[in-house]
């Protein structure tokens, strides 16, 4: 029966260390959503009870349709607010665990170089092909992991900037909506 070594706990430690760090960046994400959602619930069910009340002292049709008609502005502007809180508490938590990720790959990536280093340092002669080669694979793959991460990151500003342009059109839309909703005078007809 073997024991691990010293570096083999080490390095056992600091992969559970990533994942329950990564775990937990996660977990942060999803409590928030949880609390924003709560509290968008909360709101809403408030709301309705007011809306209900409002609509109850309604007498005529009009008055009606005029109530109707102001409950849908505040609506679309609640809705793209939610919406923004939601895309704003998953890219948080994307860069977060995207920065983990980069902080225990560039560790691994450590070890690996240390390790082809340590072999090359005890191969045999004539082996000097296959240790390039590996330095050559390492390189190829950190040279594909900083891509990757580069094009994520771009798409990530990309999608925030069509989000963002995306609300302040539909914002603008509902306030004009709004702005052109009937207004009674109170008269009658």
């Amino acid at each position: 029966m073997t024991l691990l070594s010293p570096e083999h706990v080490a390095a056992a430690k600091s992969n559970l260390d990533a994942f329950f760090g990564v775990a937990g960046k996660v977990f942060e994400g999803a409590e928030k959503l949880v609390a924003l959602n709560l509290q968008v619930v909360r709101a809403t069910l408030a709301e309705a009870q007011e809306n209900i009340s409002k609509v109850s002292d309604t007498t005529e049709p009009q008055q009606w349709f005029v109530l109707q008609a102001g409950f849908t502005g505040p609506l679309a502007e609640k809705s793209l607010s939610y919406s923004r809180q939601v895309f704003d508490i998953a890219t948080t938590t994307q860069a977060e665990v995207a920065q983990l990720a980069q902080a225990n790959y560039a560790r691994y990536n450590d070890r690996v170089q240390a390790f082809v280093e340590d072999a090359a340092k005890r191969a045999p002669a004539g082996s000097e092909a296959a240790i390039v080669a590996w330095k050559s694979a390492i390189a190829a793959t950190t040279t594909l992991y900083e891509t990757l991460q580069k094009t994520g990151q771009q798409a990530v500003q990309v999608a925030e900037s069509n989000f963002d342009a995306l609300t302040a059109s539909a914002a603008k839309a509902a306030r004009s909506n709004s702005a052109q909703a009937p207004v009674t005078t109170g008269a009658k007809g």
